[in-house]
């Protein structure tokens, strides 16, 4: 007797979606793009800026501009608004294109295969820069890497990735530059109204996220911070920390006023207890603390300028600084400085904020502010000037 196993029935691959949509198509995804294009490049160029600012190289550092006073400060809510603006942009320009992801077959040539991998790299890519950059708003980092290197080079990445791309698609894009451009079959007519609501919707996202998020350095729009994760105004003294005295290691506040000194190493060194520092000729600035993360706020503040402590040195004209933090750890504990920003008038070293003593958190008893200067260079806890 022979026992026959039932046969299982034919797997059948299933089909592949069927797309009846009638703008995911080579328009709207050119609308879209350029204005993602334009996003990505003011946040690429911000971005830059910020990193010569915060890692200069040792040939430019003396030649960094310190105006205008809100340079930094420009620049850096540029950055963050545009990339929170691209988010938007980018989740609408994937939409309008991931039917393709689904064209047979894959690969048609060597062409092909190039111009789907360099898509790949610029959509990971981007979808990275955007994402990390978000959650370093937060401060949040929940990987295991330096987040400034590799945010920084994963830039380069997506700015080649996004040239390539332009050049690849060029012809496509000049055919579809324009709703009536030469060569090209117009859109029904019946489906101009769908693409229009379809853009003002994806307007809308991008000034709503906007709007309620730029309030953190735009002052105007402070009422409407909403879903920025701190607002510059509601903080000690007026100026949000980033970094507490607790967690640099400082010790509290009567035992640093007890044993604290400043020393000045130049060619005639000294030293100065915290009387002797606010005995000198005291000037006060209005400048403004601007923050990699976007946020930024001016306020007043009142110190001895840097350039007076250097000329009773014997500092030459010519030479630039390095400061030195009580704290105990930290990657910005010690901040050289050129010489544009040693000898600027507006550059102090700050006793006073907003006409009160420093809080311990806003670095007590002085502290580094600086005109067009990133605030993790803004050195707080300060003991040590060095001229080099």
């Amino acid at each position: 007797m022979t026992l026959r196993l039932p046969r299982r029935p034919f797997a059948r691959r299933p089909p592949l979606p069927a797309f009846s949509g009638k703008l995911h198509d080579a328009r709207t995804a050119t609308v879209i793009g350029r204005l993602l294009g334009a996003a990505i490049a003011v946040c690429f160029v911000t971005g830059l800026v910020s990193h010569v600012l915060q890692q200069p190289p040792a040939w430019l550092m003396d030649g960094l501009p310190a105006r205008p006073a809100w340079g930094y400060r420009v620049s850096q809510g540029l950055h963050v608004a545009s990339g929170i603006a691209s988010v938007p942009l980018l989740l609408a320009k994937l939409w309008a294109v991931y039917p393709r992801l689904f064209v047979r077959p894959v690969v048609r040539s060597v062409r092909h295969a190039l111009e789907r991998l360099s898509v790949a790299v610029l959509v990971s890519a981007a979808v990275f820069e955007l994402f990390s950059g978000l959650l370093n708003i937060a401060q949040w980092y929940p990987w295991p890497f330096s987040f400034v290197p590799v945010h920084y080079a994963v830039a380069w990445l997506l700015a080649g990735a996004l040239l390539l791309h332009l050049a690849v698609k060029a012809p496509e894009i000049a055919a579809h530059w324009r709703s009536r451009s030469p060569g090209t079959l117009a859109l029904p007519e019946e489906d101009a109204p769908d693409r229009r609501s379809l853009l003002a919707a994806v307007g809308a996202a991008v000034g709503a996220v906007t709007v309620v998020t730029v309030g953190q350095s735009v002052t105007p729009l402070g009422r409407v911070d909403l879903l920025a994760p701190r607002h510059p105004g509601h903080a000690p003294q007026g100026l949000p920390v980033n970094r507490t005295a607790a967690a640099a290691g400082i010790r509290p506040r009567a035992e640093v006023r007890e044993n604290w000194r400043l020393t000045v190493s130049g060619p005639l060194p000294y030293a100065l207890t915290l009387g002797e520092l606010r005995a000198l000729e005291q000037t006060t600035v209005t400048l403004p603390l601007a923050c990699v993360e976007g946020w930024s706020r001016s306020a007043e503040w009142t110190g001895v300028r840097v350039r007076d402590l250097l000329d009773r040195t014997g500092a030459p004209p010519t030479a630039r600084i390095r400061v030195t933090s009580m704290e105990r750890r930290g990657a910005y504990r010690v901040m050289e400085m050129g010489r544009t920003y040693a000898r600027d008038p507006l550059t102090l070293l700050a006793l006073r904020l907003g006409g009160e003593e420093l809080s311990l958190d806003h670095g007590y008893p002085a502290r580094i502010i600086a005109p067009n200067r990133p605030g993790v260079l803004q050195t707080k806890w300060v003991t040590r000037l060095e001229v080099l």
